[in-house]
């Protein structure tokens, strides 16, 4: 069967690279005589599968020495726990930026232990744009302060860093992570569910600067006391992301599509890749006179596209055309409306240029 050009926002498109070796290694991963699936994870053979993909994880993005990494399980949304209970235990205070849904869930969670402020926040306008900060606002004795680095229900992005000083800047990465260089120094802690441009869903990368990282023993700890240990960064940190049984699989597909990164020149090449198919979608848009899309300027996604018709019953007949045409998932959020076009690193340019062609044609049609 012909493979769709899906457009989903999550669980995403994968390699086609990925898929088929992972199909190849099914029955047994080199000759182990066994699935990954069915792998100890004590295993001398898993634990070169695990440490390969941190390996080539710290390669693509630069990452030093002064930052562990780790494969957390939870999904992203677990982090909105995990990472107030493990840093918020100084001061009590973290400072973050409402640029979306998923930062005001974390928002939300963060309330739960401390003292929140918002900076600033878009949500008077359906979070349609990054907004601005004043730094006179930054608390010093925070700690830390919290941003969503790209916005994958509303189609926005950070184009700019706040200036944080001291004060950790923590980023959940979930959908733009790999998909253009990152300087990680810039941050104290970095953290992305897989399943949008890493690897299938289940897996949580967590980039974290080392001395971030505190014992709930110790005196001066920013852990809350009773957080749980499975809950506690040092517990994933000091067993090599093998405290419990890892979601070893998934691991597995996420060192694949490392390999496949780097073997496509890295980041560079695929920010590069990545804007011109961004410009190829939006340039379409901007145009069009049916569709239109719900970001404008400098704070648009390369990775999440929304647009709309301004009409339910049109957006609705595009979404059943596009998907008897092999254009899948392209129904929008509901918070939003109309269509979304997730278009990760695995998508192709060529589904992005046949997307724009049939939107052409539909839209001479009606």
């Amino acid at each position: 069967m012909k493979r769709v050009y899906n457009f989903s926002a999550g669980p995403a498109v994968l390699p086609e690279e990925v898929l088929e070796q992972a199909a190849r290694e099914m029955m047994s991963y080199g000759d182990s005589g066994m699935s990954v699936m069915e792998m100890s994870h004590r295993s001398a053979v898993y634990e070169g599968i695990l440490n390969e993909a941190i390996a080539d994880l710290r390669d693509l993005m630069g990452i030093s020495d002064e930052y562990e990494v780790m494969f957390i399980q939870g999904g992203a949304s677990t982090q909105f726990a995990m990472i107030p209970m493990n840093l918020m235990g100084k001061n009590g205070k973290a400072d973050f930026i409402n640029s979306g849904q998923w930062s005001k869930k974390a928002i939300a969670q963060a309330k739960a232990y401390g003292d929140v402020k918002v900076i600033a926040s878009s949500e008077d306008k359906t979070f349609s744009y990054i907004p601005s900060w004043d730094s006179a606002e930054f608390r010093s004795d925070a700690d830390y302060f919290y941003i969503c680095s790209n916005n994958t229900i509303y189609g926005t992005r950070f184009t700019e860093l706040p200036e944080t000083g001291n004060v950790p800047l923590v980023a959940d990465m979930s959908s733009c992570i790999l998909s253009e260089p990152c300087d990680v120094n810039r941050y104290g802690l970095i953290f992305a569910g897989a399943q949008k441009n890493i690897g299938p869903a289940g897996v949580t990368v967590v980039i974290m600067r080392k001395s971030l990282i505190t014992d709930s023993k110790e005196e001066n700890s920013t852990v809350l006391k009773g957080t749980p240990i499975m809950l506690q960064y040092k517990t994933h940190a000091d067993n090599n992301s093998m405290y419990n049984t890892p979601p070893t699989y998934g691991i597995y597909i996420c060192g694949l599509v490392f390999k496949w990164l780097k073997k496509n020149g890295g980041l560079t090449a695929m920010a590069a890749v990545n804007q011109e198919k961004a410009s190829i979608l939006y340039e379409y848009l901007d145009e069009s006179k049916m569709f239109h899309p719900t970001v404008s300027g400098a704070d648009r996604s390369l990775m999440n596209v929304p647009f709309v018709t301004g009409d339910k019953d049109l957006d609705a007949k595009f979404v059943k055309e596009a998907s008897a045409a092999g254009f899948v998932n392209l129904k929008g959020h509901r918070s939003v409306g109309g269509m979304r076009a997730s278009i990760y690193n695995a998508m192709p340019t060529e589904g992005v240029k046949a997307l724009v062609e049939f939107m052409k044609n539909f839209e001479a049609h009606q």
